[in-house]
Order: C-alpha cells, then structure tokens, then sequence
C-alpha cells in the first residue's frame, strides 16, 4: 500500500490469476490429465516450422518488421479473405498483424472507447475480454446465450433490449468459446442490422474460424453495411497449432485500422518477425490441410463427447471451436463447477475449467464445465477412460 491506495489499479481489481494458470498448476502438482486450457499437445505443420527456420536463419524479422505486419503476411491474410469469404481487403492500409487475437481485442477496445461506453459481449464470454473492456474504462453489458435442447442459443431480443443510447460496440465470437456455438446466417443478419440501425461497431473474434464441424462461419463483415464498422479479428495459433508464437490480425476499413493500430504501436509496437514470414506460408497452404485439421479434431469432438455422456454427464456437443461444455448436475453432489474441477484431479486424474468464470451471472454458469479436446487421440482416450470412474467414486 501506498498513499493508503491499493496497488492494483482497481479497474483491475476484480482479475486475479485467470482460472486457466490455476488449473493447468493443479495439472502438474497432480499429474492429471490438462483438458482444461485449449493449447495443443503437438506442433502444427512441419513444412511451416520449417518456414520458421528458413526465416530466422535468412535474417527476415530477427529486427523490428514493420509496424503493420511484414508485406507478406498482410498479403497472405487478404488472399485469405478474398478465397475464402469474397472479401476484398487492400494489405496495405486495411490489416494489421498483432501480437495474437489477445493482443488485437486489447488494442481495439483502447482505440475505440472511452470511458463509460458500453460494450456487449455473450456470455459466457473467453476471459480477457472482461479485462480489456475494463482497462479501457468500458462498462460491459452481458447478453447470455442460454443452453438449449443441447445447444446453446443466442436470444435476439435480448441482445437487441441490451443497447442503449451509451452503447458503443458489440464485441462477438464465433464460433465462440465456450460453448462451441456457431452463430447461424439469420442471426448473424439481425446482428448487422441492429448494428446499421443504432450506429454501432462491432469487433468479432473469428480465431476458430477453420473449426467448424456443424454449420458454416460466416464473417460479420461480410452482411450489408457492416465493412465499414466491423473489425474482424483473428490468428494462426487455432488453426496451425503454434498457439506460442502469437502472431493475430485484424482486418478492417482504413479508419479502423488506423485507430486500433494508434493503440497497438503503444503495447507491443512489433513481435513474432520471423514468425510472421511462415504464417504467410500457412495461410496458403491447400485446402487438404484446412479440411483435414475439421476432421481430426471433429473424431476428438466425438471421442471425448462420447465418453463424457457415458461418464455421466450431460454434454452439449460443439458445433466448432476445441471445447465441449458438460453440465455436472447428473453426476449428482450439486452444481458447484468450481468444487467439481478442483476435486476432479484426485477424483478421476483429468483437469477442467468452471464456465462460471466466464460469466458475469455467476449462477447462470454453476454447473457448466468445459473440456479441450484439441490433443492427441491417445491422451483423449486416457481421459475417457479415467472419467468413467465417475459414476463409481
């Protein structure tokens, strides 16, 4: 203490130790099982760790790169858009390279609000985006999306009861996390047209863009009205499975980049150089590649679905993303996430995560719980097989 103020700016003051650092410690003091955090337990491509190497050793990025990325990653990342969603971005003026999605949902809620703006994310929501909506002195507003007939829903007159006149973006996921939605055409359009309607932005969080099993994703930005006021936002880590070499984008009109690019400069300026020149190349890679990862982690979905009901639990099966959301009430002994992960090492040798947490209505999330699927079919196996001791112990 000094002054008689605490030390932590008490914007901040509500995020301690995220759950995840919490879990994945409990993983290695027990040597449980970690399905609880949703890196992969192996390295993606080797063509394109290779591109890594022939960059760091050619010199490309081991100095500063260029504020907005290296020229060939902002032109992999438009050929991208354009082949894959029809939209047309100029690599010059209309993308920025960010130091992963993390560092893009920071950089764009400083650049685009004030003090006092209201912000509405869905709920359950990833973590940071709480943390980032408080640093730059937004008020977050949660729009829930309710489970349903083993799925969850968005509720769109909700969300539409949510904006008031102090509402400036919407910030969106999907497929989103944690619960494997994948927002469908229709709610997508109501979506932009309630934005076009009341003037709002919108910064969409699209990293698990090439994991969908079910339905299709389809880019906010691409419905009437909404290129000029969208930031889509993604990264390599999801899709290639280098979650350690952060290297995210964003792509967006001139003004908007301009803006989230005044932030940025001021947090990380430039990182990942080398790294950058071989996302370039994963980016391109053939389309074999993308419709492989779908199929390999959709047989994880199936596997570590399956033997989630039969351990017991209720399971709500995502239609993308790497995470699986399992209500713990039919396991009996309550709806306490938090008491059923910590518990759940000794119990059975597997690590999860309480969805409460990613929740501001705390009670809305209670009994949820999510698993990762996104590791090796042997380890997935394990779990299953360590989880079926549930319904005995």
């Amino acid at each position: 203490m000094t002054q008689g103020r605490p030390l932590l700016n008490r914007r901040l003051a509500d995020f301690g130790t995220t759950i995840f650092a919490e879990m994945s410690a409990l993983a290695v003091r027990t040597g449980a099982i970690n399905l609880g955090q949703g890196f992969p337990d192996t390295d993606g491509p080797e063509e394109i760790r290779e591109a890594a190497v022939r960059a760091l050793r050619a010199g490309h990025g081991n100095q500063y790169p260029p504020g907005p990325g290296v020229p060939e990653l902002r032109s992999a990342i438009t050929e991208h858009q354009q082949r894959r969603y029809g939209l047309a971005y100029d690599p010059d003026t209309e993308v920025l390279v960010t130091t992963g999605a993390t560092e893009a949902i920071a950089a764009a809620l400083l650049a685009l609000l004030e003090p006092g703006d209201e912000v509405i994310a869905l709920e359950p929501y990833y973590d940071s985006y709480a943390a980032c909506i408080a640093m730059a002195g937004g008020t977050r507003v949660p729009v829930t999306l309710h489970p349903h007939e083993g799925a969850y829903r968005l509720d769109l007159d909700e969300l539409r009861a949510a904006v008031t006149p102090r509402t400036r973006l919407i910030l969106l996921n999907t497929p989103h996390n944690p619960t494997g939605t994948v927002l469908t055409r229709e709610e997508l359009a109501a979506v932009a047209e309630l934005a076009c309607e009341r003037d709002l932005l919108v910064v969409t969080d699209e990293v698990y863009e090439h994991l969908v099993f079910e339905g299709e994703h389809i880019p906010l930005a691409s419905f009437p009205g909404m290129r000029e006021r969208t930031v889509t936002i993604s990264s390599a880590g999801k899709t290639f499975a280098f979650t350690g070499w952060k290297v995210g984008w964003i792509t967006a009109s001139p003004a908007l980049v301009t803006a989230v690019r005044s932030a940025k400069q001021f947090l990380t300026y430039v990182s990942a150089g080398p790294f950058q020149y071989a996302v370039a190349e994963a980016l391109r890679l053939p389309d074999s590649y993308f419709d492989g990862l779908r199929a390999d982690l959709r047989a994880k979905r199936d596997l570590l679905s399956g033997g989630l009901a039969e351990a017991g639990f209720a399971v709500y099966e995502p239609a993308g993303t790497y995470f699986v959301t399992t209500d713990i009430r039919p396991l009996g002994g309550g709806q306490d996430g938090f008491a059923f992960c910590r518990a759940l090492p000794e119990r059975c040798g597997v690590v999860a995560v309480p969805n409460a947490v990613f929740y501001d209505h705390r009670e809305q999330g209670a009994p949820f719980v999510r698993f990762a699927f996104c590791k090796r079919t042997e380890v997935l196996t394990e779990a299953v097989t360590r989880l079926k001791g549930l319904g005995t112990g």
